[in-house]
């Protein structure tokens, strides 16, 4: 068996460093493309009374239960998929149905109460008042793909 080895091993002072890559592009396209999708996002139809859903109570209403997270899963419980139906009569009045992952859920029994402050909180919202149900029970497969994403389950 021979000792020569099978490599060689070679000393330097000082390595150029490789040139840094770079993209070309003019600001003008990323800037269009995303005006472009800001205006999309944010338009509301037209002629929507704000009560309904596309109106500016609705809209308030949703983001405010998108602020309440299921103290168990990183997940708010609208995209969670608790929140079954959001109601908002012309009086300005709110109702909220919803359900909870389980009826043994440790929140079970602050979790409405939650939601019904934090709603009732939204300005413009007269009162509030929560449903909670249990039919249809609850399931993953109610869950938006957005916390389907934030789970590891797409």
């Amino acid at each position: 068996m021979s000792t020569e080895p099978k490599f060689t091993v070679e000393e330097v002072a000082n390595v150029t460093a490789p040139p840094r890559a770079t993209v070309e592009s003019t600001s003008e396209k990323l800037e269009r493309k995303r005006d472009y999708l800001e205006g999309f996002l944010a338009a509301n139809p037209e002629g929507v009374a704000p009560s309904e859903p596309g109106g500016d109570l609705y809209e308030a209403v949703i983001a405010a239960l998108k602020d309440i997270f299921d103290p168990e899963i990183p997940v708010n419980i609208y995209d969670l998929g608790l929140i079954y139906g959001v109601e908002v009569d012309d009086n300005s009045g709110v109702v909220v149905t919803m359900t909870l992952t389980t009826p043994h859920c440790p929140v079970a029994e602050s979790m409405p109460g939650e939601v019904e402050l934090r709603v009732g909180s939204v300005p413009g919202v007269r009162d509030a008042e929560v449903l909670l149900v249990w039919d249809p029970p609850w399931d993953p497969a109610k869950m938006s793909d957005e916390a389907r994403l934030e789970l590891g389950m797409l």
